[in-house]
């Protein structure tokens, strides 16, 4: 198989993976029926709050012809990521990073939802990049503050769930407080989770959901990732009105939650894929977590052993890495791994991989052309070498993005309107011609 076509195949995994994600695909089997009385209120947050706000509309508006002055809602996404709408309002606001914006979005939602009956159907719609999304920060502080606390965080490594982790203890809408604020009314979730273990208290901050954190672990979290608390922080995580509401809350009675999608969907999907292209499909892990490069040197083992056993192998993981940023160089988990990948490989005969976010982009600037991730192959290093790139040193100044454009071995989906993690594909072609290029 020639580098063209190896990259063709790893394309159509990713491709898959992301499709069986999608709200189109996932969504409308889990859409409740509409309510009898009252009105039906549309609550949307994250990658994929623009494309599942289309098709819950879609489903109400033309399937179940349901009167259009009895529907209303918000949905707020990351720039780019928008989607046509006839009635629920479409507002991008920032992400990774928190804006005014999404203030003022999450403001308005709150309103929403703080005026909602006994009659009406609240209908929370969420996807990772909901926590970034949805921001009203607890009283006391400012945006400037949980601006600078979620740099901060990620820059230091720490994993999503426990940045999410402070984030509900700063917040008057994470993790339980909107389910608070919508009672009496009937709330249903439908959440596409981007979290290893798919853990409802964590994806998007868990806004409908009881709330398992402290604000004692919270302090524990940033004390262990070595981050100086700001005196506003500080007060904030130490004032006991700021901790979220535990299970048994009443506002959870009238509450229901469920996942639509999740890491292992596009995982079997991607599976279903490589068995189709004559592959074995062996899945490493859902839910890996770690630092990118230490995963990547794990997996080049991983995929040495699969050329002994000279069986052609498609090796599947998912989950979210980290990267703790020790240079000044462009890039995220997805391209760091891809980069530290080849570099463990060191040029392997028959092994190609890609490794992609699942929402369209990794790391980059917030912009929705932004890479997603990359590919490699086992002509990577010495493509870069005759380029006279040193990818040591790339990886060492986390400049994967520099080091890929420079390659032409970016994967650049544009947005996808879905976030389930990442989707890493290792490709061992032992069949005979595979190194043909």
């Amino acid at each position: 198989m020639n580098r063209e076509a190896t990259r063709a195949l790893l394309r159509g995994v990713y491709d898959a993976a992301v499709s069986a994600a999608h709200p189109a695909s996932c969504l409308p089997p889990h859409l409740p029926e509409p309510p009898k009385a009252g009105r039906l209120i549309v609550l949307a947050a994250g990658k994929a709050a623009g494309s599942m706000a289309e098709v819950a509309e879609d489903f109400y508006l033309t399937r179940h012809k349901f009167p259009r002055g009895r529907l209303t809602g918000i949905a707020v996404t990351r720039p780019g990521y928008a989607r046509p709408t006839q009635v629920i309002e479409m507002i991008e606001a920032g992400h990774p990073v928190p804006n005014q914006a999404g203030i003022d979005a999450t403001i308005r939602v709150l309103d929403l939802a703080s005026g909602a009956t006994a009659d009406d159907l609240v209908l929370v719609l969420f996807s990772g990049g909901a926590s970034a999304n949805w921001i009203a920060p607890a009283p006391g502080l400012s945006l400037d503050d949980k601006r600078a606390l979620t740099r901060e965080l990620l820059r230091s490594g720490a994993t999503i769930g426990e940045i999410n982790t402070v984030r509900k203890h700063l917040s008057r809408i994470k993790g339980g407080r909107l389910a608070v604020r919508a009672a009496p009314a009937r709330v249903v979730t439908l959440a596409i989770s981007d979290v290893p273990g798919d853990d409802p208290s964590i994806i998007g901050s868990g806004p409908t959901v009881s709330d398992p954190s402290t604000l004692a672990g919270s302090l524990e979290i940033l004390a262990r990732r070595k981050i100086d608390i700001p005196p506003a922080i500080a007060e904030a995580l130490h004032n006991p009105a700021n901790e979220t509401p535990e299970p048994g809350h009443p506002a959870f009675a009238n509450s229901t939650f469920r996942i639509v999608a999740r890491p292992a969907d596009a995982l079997a999907a991607a599976a279903s894929a490589a068995r189709a292209a004559g592959f074995v499909a062996e899945v490493l892990g859902t839910d890996i977590e770690g630092e990118a490069r230490d995963v990547a040197a794990a997996h080049a083992d991983a995929a040495r052993r699969a050329v002994k056993m000279n069986r052609p192998t498609l090796l599947l993981s998912g989950g979210e890495l980290t990267v703790t940023i020790r240079g000044n160089g462009r890039g995220g988990p997805n391209q760091e791994y891809a980069l530290a990948l080849a570099i463990a490989l060191d040029g392997q005969k028959n092994i190609a991989a890609i490794s992609g976010d699942t929402d369209g982009t990794d790391g980059g600037a917030g912009s929705a052309d932004d890479p997603a991730g990359a590919f490699i192959d086992e002509t990577t290093l010495s493509r870069a070498r005759s380029l006279g790139l040193d990818p040591a040193r790339f990886l060492a100044d986390n400049d994967s993005t520099g080091f890929f454009e420079r390659l032409g071995d970016l994967l650049v989906p544009g947005p996808t309107c879905t976030n389930v993690n990442d989707l890493r594909a290792v490709l061992v072609d032992t069949r005979a011609g595979a190194g043909e290029k």
